[in-house]
């Protein structure tokens, strides 16, 4: 994942998109930039996150990088932003991607001999291909169009321009979100809402999907209407999104309680109080205690100050260690306890498993797991959520795996809730986390509960559904 955030102030913007884009920092921990449009031309800054926060190293490149208008970017991945000079002129690009037929879109552009600068190890950096195919039509606007359709995945840019204004397009199916908000001096555009009110903003509008507008001190002109198809990714209200953000009229942390109340509904499990595992849990938990009027405690807590994101970093001992000690248990709260955990997911179940292990040395009585979602069995095709992964490596299609002895094929018995296969599925997985009982949200119950209708939602990842 990756989160862009833009600025076009009649002051200075630098304030403005130096805190919008650090509000982003839960999406990803490999790469920050700006590109800050001045007097001068268009000046940009990257730097590496993957030992650091972006406040940390990007506050001492402040007083450089002065304007009116700017875009900033969080990414898991490529480097970013791209400055392009070309006949459109001079201009910044960030985006939100993935680029599924990246390696035919890069042999198309090799026919034409067209060169690429920006590499980073063996990888073609998606954004510098983004901003190709937007330098291959006569304006900005028709150039990002032309992009969105050629993509084969997803792709929400930003775009600053010397000619004045940022460009803002949201994904083709709004795959993720792109919000503009507003405030006395000037307009902003964000990946997340929960990047305005502290910085005063209002929620101006969404962006619908495939819509593009020009951004400027002034307002926001609509260059493109939106598309009447959207498939917005359900894992934002699950896990991916702050619990201040709100999509589509939805707030994250309403939406998670009703995913746990929804949990709450349909179990009879006796327990002596629930807890959410930080952060992305914890709505999760209230909704169920408060559906169950029962005690929500906190028997781990989670200890973030010297310690670096664990969202995905690239190394994956790492990422285990990092994991484990930021969650601190509290015994006292553990011990001879009967404890129901909500989680927003089971992804792969390494880190699960070692922390419910260790709630039975400390003592547990029994560790109950209610997910938020369906079980996870099909990798995401449209967004980074599972790049780094592959499809053996998630928890569902391990179980799958050892059920039948061999990869299957007919996956859908198993993502059908209830059914034989797919309890026999989920008792694999709770043998093997050691879990005292495990149960799954409900496709259609998670789907009421974000409240959106589902032909509107992407879930692909539990029933390889793809309207579009």
């Amino acid at each position: 994942m990756s989160g862009i955030f833009g600025s076009a102030s009649k002051k200075s913007c630098t304030n403005d998109l130096f805190y919008g884009t650090d509000y982003l920092s839960h999406l990803g921990t490999k790469r920050g930039g700006i590109a800050v449009l001045n007097g001068t031309g268009i000046k940009r800054v990257i730097h590496s996150l993957e030992r650091s926060y972006f406040r940390t190293k990007f506050e001492s490149e402040l007083p450089g990088l002065e304007g009116n208008i700017g875009i900033g970017v969080i990414s898991d991945h490529e480097a970013q932003p791209i400055l392009m000079r070309s006949h459109l002129g001079l201009f910044g690009l960030v985006t939100v991607s993935k680029i599924n037929n990246i390696e035919a879109l890069v042999e198309k552009a090799f026919r034409k001999k067209q060169t690429f600068a920006e590499i980073g190890g063996n990888n073609m950096n998606p954004t510098e291909l983004v901003a190709k195919l937007i330098c291959e039509k006569d304006s900005l606007s028709e150039g990002i169009a032309h992009a969105q359709k050629c993509i084969k995945g997803s792709c929400t840019i930003l775009l600053v321009s010397d000619n004045g204004g940022i460009f803002a397009a949201r994904d083709r199916l709004g795959r993720t979100p792109l919000i503009v908000g507003k405030k006395k001096n000037g307009f902003a555009v964000s990946s997340e809402s929960c990047a305005f009110p502290n910085l005063g903003y209002e929620m101006e509008r969404e962006l619908g999907p495939g819509e593009i507008v020009r951004i400027t001190p002034e307002g926001c002109e609509e260059l493109k209407k939106p598309g009447k198809d959207m498939q917005i990714c359900s894992f934002l209200w699950v896990y991916y999104g702050y619990p201040a953000s709100t999509y589509e009229g939805l707030n994250v942390e309403d939406v998670r309680y009703k995913c746990g109340a929804a949990l709450a509904q349909k179990d009879n499990v006796m327990v002596d109080f629930v807890a959410g595992i930080p952060d992305s849990g914890i709505g999760h938990g209230i909704g169920y205690a408060n559906a169950k009027m029962l005690p929500h405690k906190r028997p781990f807590v989670k200890y973030t100050p010297t310690w670096p994101r664990s969202f995905m970093p690239q190394n994956q001992d790492m990422r285990d260690l990092v994991a484990r000690m930021k969650l601190i248990p509290i015994k006292e709260l553990i011990r001879g306890q009967r404890i129901l955990f909500c989680e927003d997911s089971i992804v792969r179940g390494t880190q699960l498993k070692d922390t419910i292990k260790l709630l039975f040395e400390l003592g547990v009585k029994q560790a109950h797991m209610r997910p938020a979602c369906p079980t996870l069995i099909y990798p995401c095709p449209f967004l980074n959520f599972s790049q780094s992964r592959s499809t053996l490596d998630l928890i569902g299609r391990k179980a799958i795996s050892q059920i039948v002895g061999q990869e299957e094929e007919n996956l859908e018995v198993f993502a059908k809730a209830g059914s034989p296969e797919n309890l026999a599925m989920i008792e694999n997985i709770r043998v093997r986390l050691g879990l005292s009982s495990l149960k799954f949200q409900a496709l259609d119950d998670l789907v009421k509960a974000i409240g959106l209708p589902k032909k509107d939602l992407c879930t692909h990842c539990w029933d390889s559904s793809s309207y579009f």
